[in-house]
């Protein structure tokens, strides 16, 4: 009978553990939840939440009026002396939370309690040529698969009850310079990714694989004069150059290495069908070994995603000089104008100019500053296309001697870098991380060397206010009016979350995750992480109750690059810890 009592109680514990517990065969994710993610508030299955990256949560359970009251149920860190650059948006599936971290590591975890379920460790070859830092910016999921993209340009799909490795694909080679930081995505059943390499002189590419095991299904590469090809039973059929023949706006052979990395990721707009890529420089960043509009550098790209082919394309820096990229999300949304509704996308981009252009056909609608200081551009023609400041590009180098130095605004780290803005449906307004800096910048002579830095040129950054760099904008893109901002000592490295229950959240170097009210600029909640926050926050409803998660750890292109904006910063810590928040739960009985 002893025997027996003591065994009760502990069946009981176990199975009310167990139930607690995420299920070990949680469902598949189908190409139908991904579809539908931007309307479901019980899992984030994308990353953007929602294919259109609108970064917007339907849910109202937190907003301004209770969020004050809103404070972490559970942390988790990731462990080790890998605590550099967390910049990952986490996703959610049945109670579990899959996160990368940095150096190509994977987390799965209990979303209710923070235990870590399993991780996976990619074994990176010591001669990775990451640009700017170490970072990886999140998973794709789909059927029982979390696929992400590694520092050594792989894609690896894990099993998402275990971590086991179900396949792994080159995608390129790292030893030219190539990697992958950015989030993949899928669509329709195919997964899509860009590279990375861009300081490197690669030749930039957005592929398709099937999910499932790897192999390739299209190819696009992003530098004109390259073919694309289309893989049927294993082979390799020509899909047409990119933009005509080879060297079109290139001089030379320079389009050979001519970057144009699509290295931020993509997303998708089902009401056109049509993927949304934006390219990074063109290389060298020495603009005067290459006359020319250099196609598609600095662009915006849509593509069709069953073969690739590129439907249209928008650039924003021809010629670009200054490391500008244009590798920017563009957001699709919707807007009335004249009882009509207009099919948009919109972008902010590193030169400083915001676009909203017409999704179906990449025309531009109207274009405006969304900072206060540019000199590199006196402002944008009838077609978006920049009227330039000839006296401030870079002059041209001798072998011998740099060419001549000029301040330009913004900085090559640009008005807005890779961290995504926000679109509320509710207000109408875009929520855009920004900085404000310009740097000293001059040309070098430089040659092409696989695997080396092909830059051609120097810098320093410097911040233009001594009391404030990093600025949060909400920008009216009907009207290009600046509707309020908050303003931050050190810059803005980190993503927008945008909610119905009229807020918006983001995170600064400092360690706040922060709350604003979203149609007024006021702060309505903070918390001190403990480390820099560069991740994007996601929000999420699990047993009737509203979550927020983001990552915690310093770093990113930033301290790497920062020149004299790194004295503001030269302070904080890295970390790398997976922070959660909820209201309590008799707050939520009251909503």
């Amino acid at each position: 009978m002893k025997r027996t009592g003591l065994r009760q109680p502990f069946l009981l514990t176990a199975l009310c553990a167990a139930m607690l517990m995420p299920s070990a065969a949680a469902l598949a994710v189908t190409d139908a939840e991904i579809l539908k993610d931007a309307t479901t508030t019980d899992e984030i299955v994308t990353n953007g939440l929602g294919l259109q990256g609108q970064r917007y949560s339907p849910l109202n359970i937190l907003n301004e009026q209770n969020v004050k009251e809103l404070r972490p149920v559970w942390t988790m860190s990731f462990g080790g002396e890998k605590q550099r650059g967390q910049q990952a948006q986490p996703m959610i599936k049945d109670g579990v939370m899959y996160v990368t971290a940095s150096y190509s590591r994977v987390f799965a975890v209990d979303a209710r309690t923070g235990r870590e379920l399993w991780q996976y460790e990619a074994r990176l070859p010591d001669d990775i040529r990451p640009c700017c830092d170490v970072i990886n910016r999140g998973v794709a999921l789909y059927d029982d698969l979390v696929i992400f993209g590694t520092l050594d340009a792989k894609l690896i799909a894990l099993n998402k009850d275990t971590g086991k490795v179900v396949w792994s694909k080159r995608v390129a080679d790292h030893k030219a310079g190539y990697s992958i930081t950015a989030a993949p995505l899928v669509v329709n059943g195919k997964l899509i990714t860009g590279v990375s390499g861009g300081e490197f002189g690669v030749v930039g590419k957005i592929e398709a694989y099937d999910p499932k095991n790897g192999q390739v299904l299209w190819s696009r590469p992003t530098v004109e004069g390259h073919m694309g090809y289309v893989y049927k039973d294993g082979k390799a059929v020509e899909n047409g150059i990119s933009g005509g023949e080879a060297g079109k706006t290139w001089p030379g052979d320079l389009w050979k290495t001519g970057g144009a990395a699509p290295w931020l990721g993509g997303y998708y707009d089902a009401d056109t069908n049509l993927l949304f890529f934006g390219t990074g420089n063109p290389a060298p960043w020495n603009s005067h070994l290459r006359p020319g509009d250099n196609l598609y550098s600095s662009s915006r790209l849509a593509l069709n995603p069953d073969d690739g082919t590129i439907q249209w394309h928008f650039q924003t820096t021809p010629h670009d000089g200054w490391d500008f990229d244009g590798v920017n999300e563009l957001i699709s949304f919707d807007y009335q104008d004249g009882g009509k509704t207009v099919k948009a996308a919109a972008t902010a981009d590193r030169n400083g100019f915001f676009y909203v252009l017409d999704r179906t056909n990449g025309k531009f609608i109207r274009g405006f500053p969304f900072v206060d200081k540019i000199t590199w551009a006196k402002g944008l023609d009838k077609n978006g296309r920049p009227i330039y400041d000839d006296s401030n590009r870079p002059g041209s180098p001798s072998a011998k001697e740099k060419g001549s130095s000029v301040f330009s605004a913004p900085a090559f780290l640009g008005a807005k870098n890779w961290m995504p803005m926000a679109y509320n449906r509710d207000t109408g307004l875009f929520y855009v991380p920004s900085n404000e800096w310009g740097m000293d910048i001059w040309n070098e002579d430089i040659a092409y060397k696989k695997g080396a830095a092909y830059l051609g040129a120097g810098f320093t950054i410097k911040p233009l206010n001594e009391d404030y760099i990093g600025v949060l904008r909400a920008i009216d893109p009907k009207s290009g009016k600046e509707v309020w901002r908050q303003t931050n000592y050190a810059p803005l490295w980190g993503g927008v979350l945008t909610t119905k229950g009229n807020l918006v959240f983001t995170g600064n170097p400092e360690g706040y995750l922060q709350a604003f009210n979203a149609r007024t600029g006021e702060k309505v909640w903070e918390f001190q992480t403990g480390s820099g926050v560069i991740g994007s926050p996601v929000t999420w409803e699990m047993d009737g109750e509203q979550y927020v998660s983001v990552l915690s750890g310093w770093g990113g292109a930033v301290p790497l690059w920062g020149g004299e904006v790194a004295k503001r910063i030269k302070h904080l810590n890295q970390g790398g810890m997976l922070w959660t928040f909820k209201l309590p739960k008799e707050l939520v009985a009251k909503h």
